[in-house]
């Protein structure tokens, strides 16, 4: 285990976030090895799992999504075990899933092989013993974004307090292992996952934000669209019943979370608060990648893929492209979110700061006589890097991209995706750079981290 000084991190000055991709049983493994990876790192008498005990969001996809929901509701005692209680076993167990099987082929022909309590009824039994949002918001500060797809819109489906509200409709009621599955529920393997819409059954008012996004020439394409379904919502004559799939078909990293959060609360440290955002120095956004390399087999002949392996084939080619703009995207996101952050921080009066920041400081009674002194509102500096098979060697890659997207594995297959979790987490340069910079390695620290500003110094408040 690598340790860092308890001097060196005070509270809540580093702040972690992890986005798990899609990918199956595949995807919540590297996803529990990434996890692994961070509790081996930062360990001190405080943090007791190191690095995972400061992981304050997670967003989750598909597969990612298991781990996400398990990390976010239990914390991280959640993950003790869950190697032995969900990806070594069958959560193929009430699915249909054999193609040799006609009946099989024609439901996924038709729509989808499996309905939406198969795999819930799995994991729920398994892992969240009928646990909901509600649940999830009231034991655990871990703020857990679970993303589908809504496939009429063609847009992400965040599981969040405001898309619930245009929905009218109560996500605190809603259970967590039917998020899940509707955010694992890759196209012709599964029906699309139906909610229904109460128009009637409440007085939906847009949000000002909302209304902002939608009609502001500087949204993102992304905002728009997302305010658009919404709206949809809202309207009995575009939408009674919404359906939603595998969230990687849209968003396969989750990020359209942090997107709709940012312009919600119209401040510059969404999604954080403004206590957090005062005593933040570090912060790290980690995304999971648990894609196998192209499949290049029906390449090799004139014929294929046709039926089943064409619309396999089709998601996947959408799932990619997906991956690959939300990455870039979430990027962005991060680079203004960091400049804004630091010109919020130093546009604080010495009063509002001594009060946001208050006495809870690791340097208790002396800190607040001190927190001047202490105080650089400039020293903030964001992370954001990814984890994926080309961070392992190159036999490890290769047996990796033999791993199938299901939800069933070999015991030997899901231990090589837990270690190649471990690995590629470890020998990510932001990972490192983050960590190296919570040591106090800041020059070090810019070099190795893409994204890590260097910012300009300011001098403490009220000198």
């Amino acid at each position: 285990m690598v340790e860092i000084s308890d001097k060196t991190i005070g509270d809540g000055e580093v702040y972690v976030g992890l986005a798990f991709s899609g990918g199956g049983m595949r995807a919540s493994a590297f996803a529990y090895g990434m996890a692994e990876a961070l509790r081996e790192t930062g360990v001190t008498a405080a943090t007791p799992n190191g690095l995972l005990d400061h992981v304050r969001l997670v967003s989750g996809v598909s597969g990612g999504s298991v781990t996400a929901a398990q990390l976010g509701l239990w914390g991280p005692k959640g993950l003790d075990g869950y190697r032995e209680r969900y990806l070594l076993t069958n959560a193929e167990k009430y699915m249909a899933s054999s193609l040799l099987n006609p009946l099989t082929v024609i439901r996924g022909l038709s729509g989808g092989a499996n309905g939406r309590k198969t795999f819930a009824r799995y994991i729920d039994e398994v892992l969240f013993k009928g646990a909901t949002f509600g649940d999830l918001r009231n034991r655990s500060r871990i703020k857990t974004w679970i993303n589908a797809t809504d496939i009429a819109n063609s847009t992400p489906f965040v599981f969040s307090p405001e898309t619930f509200d245009a929905l009218c409709s109560d996500l605190s009621k809603f259970p967590i292992s039917e998020a899940v599955a509707a955010s694992a529920a890759f196209p012709l393997v599964f029906a699309p996952v139906v909610l229904e819409v109460h128009q009637s059954k409440c007085d939906y008012q847009e949000p000002d934000w909302l209304t902002a996004a939608r009609f502001n020439p500087e949204s993102t394409a992304v905002m728009r669209a997302h305010a658009r379904a919404l709206e949809s919502y809202a309207d009995p004559e575009k939408v009674r019943f919404v359906k939603l799939l595998d969230g990687g078909v849209t968003d396969n990293f989750g990020t359209t979370g942090l997107a709709v959060e940012r312009a919600r609360a119209q401040t510059p440290y969404a999604p954080m608060t403004a206590e957090e955002a005062v005593r933040l120095k570090r912060l790290l956004v980690l995304v999971a990648d648990a894609g196998v390399q192209a499949d290049y087999s029906w390449t090799q002949g004139i014929k294929g893929p046709s039926g089943v392996g064409l619309g396999a084939a089709i998601a996947s080619a959408s799932i990619s492209s997906a991956t690959r703009s939300g990455y870039d995207a979430m990027r962005s996101e991060i680079r203004r979110w960091q400049s804004d952050l630091i010109e919020w921080r130093c546009a604080l009066p010495a009063s509002e700061v001594r009060r946001l920041r208050g006495k809870s400081g690791a340097g208790g009674k002396e800190w607040a006589k001190d927190w001047a002194k202490d105080w650089d509102c400039a020293d903030v500096k964001l992370f954001v890097g990814m984890a994926n098979f080309d961070g392992v060697d190159g036999p490890m890659r290769k047996a990796l991209n033999k791993v199938p997207t299901r939800l069933r594995l070999t015991p030997e297959q899901v231990d090589l995706v837990i270690e190649a979790g471990r690995i590629a987490t470890k020998s990510t340069p932001e990972f490192n750079g983050f960590v190296q910079s919570l040591d106090g390695n800041a020059i070090e620290t810019r070099i190795k981290a893409g994204i890590a500003g260097g910012g300009r110094r300011v001098m403490p408040v009220g000198q």
